[in-house]
């Protein structure tokens, strides 16, 4: 077997994606499908790859992940850096190995980049990393500010900056060093990348309430169970190691909330009612993103009694390759 061909064997593999908005119960959905069809849960949730943020993340229990074997949890350091593509290759892996084991892939989480980038089967490309120039670009933004930096992306590849905004820090640093490393436009590589692109067969069953105001009720009550679960305690200390300077890991709503506490800026009441409009203002992005898919099946957990029968239902059909219904999404 070649290393494309080995590289590519998932993509007659069926796999089941379970998404949605943040504290819709896409979880407990999840956990219920794998022990129904012999699954294994891969995270596509860009948080949770972190290690020591689980509270803020809310990251699988112990006896959750004891019950049914997760995947792409707690793999790196805060400090490291992770792009979607590294998503895509390991998640390949992780298919390939569940389902060597005739077992279910069942992707769970709310990163729609994430999930979406490999079902879609596109594929990255690969470049050599360049840590120091990276950081070289950070300070250039810290000195100079996020617009200068954005407009060194618009000159090598314009088309990148249109459609980037220049707060988003994160994003120019990336295209610009995929542009220093192959001196091509990373706008040139997504192009590529989505021409090859190789499909996966993935059935999308969405979680979410048709009730907004249940969904932020739910979202609300995370936090406060998150808060009384030690979560300002888990913050504090990510904070004493410096994920404020982080790239990626400092930007997670249930952590950047509470910079302002520990500098004596803000009252603690103050951050966790910021992070309750953020989490709510991420759910309603969330619900956008997802709402461009038209195949998803969509369970509204404030109306459906019968939720986890539907699913099951679906999946049925699913891998027995009938034809499978849709749902507008509610946003």
């Amino acid at each position: 077997m070649t290393e494309k061909t080995a590289k590519r064997k998932s993509e007659d593999k069926k796999i089941v994606c379970v998404v949605g908005p943040t504290a819709a119960g896409k979880s407990e959905l999840a956990m219920r499908i794998c022990k129904q069809f012999d699954g294994e849960i891969i995270s596509c949730d860009s948080m949770q790859i972190y290690k020591k943020m689980d509270i803020g993340t809310a990251k699988p229990s112990k006896e959750d992940m004891q019950a049914v074997k997760h995947h792409l949890i707690d793999i790196i350091d805060v400090n490291e850096t992770f792009s979607v593509s590294d998503y895509v290759n390991l998640a390949e892996e992780c298919v390939n190995d569940i389902t060597s084991r005739n077992k279910l892939p069942v992707f769970c989480g709310g990163t729609g980049l994430y999930v979406d980038s490999f079902t879609q089967g596109i594929d990255f490309g690969e470049y050599e990393a360049l840590p120091e120039y990276r950081r070289e670009l950070e300070e250039y933004a810290e000195k100079n500010g996020k617009e200068a930096l954005w407009k060194m992306l618009q000159e090598v590849d314009e088309e990148s900056a249109k459609k980037t905004e220049s707060a988003n820090v994160k994003r120019v640093i990336r295209a610009l060093e995929v542009y220093k490393a192959t001196g091509t436009p990373i706008s040139k590589w997504n192009e590529r990348a989505k021409e090859n692109a190789v499909k996966k067969d993935a059935l999308y069953i969405g979680v979410s309430c048709k009730n907004r105001d249940i969904l932020y009720d739910r979202i609300n009550n995370r936090v406060d169970n998150m808060m009384k679960n030690g979560l300002v305690g888990e913050a504090k200390t990510l904070f004493d190691e410096g994920i404020e300077n982080t790239l990626t890991a400092g930007q997670a709503i249930g952590y950047k909330e509470f910079f302002p506490y520990f500098r004596g800026q803000a009252s603690l009441k103050e951050c966790v009612e910021r992070l309750k409009i953020n989490s709510r203002h991420y759910a309603k992005r969330q619900l956008t993103w997802f709402s461009r898919n038209k195949s998803i099946v969509w369970l509204y957990m404030d109306e459906e009694k019968n939720a986890e029968n539907r699913a099951f239902d679906e999946i049925e059909s699913f891998l027995k390759g009938e034809k499978r219904s849709g749902g507008e999404v509610i946003e």
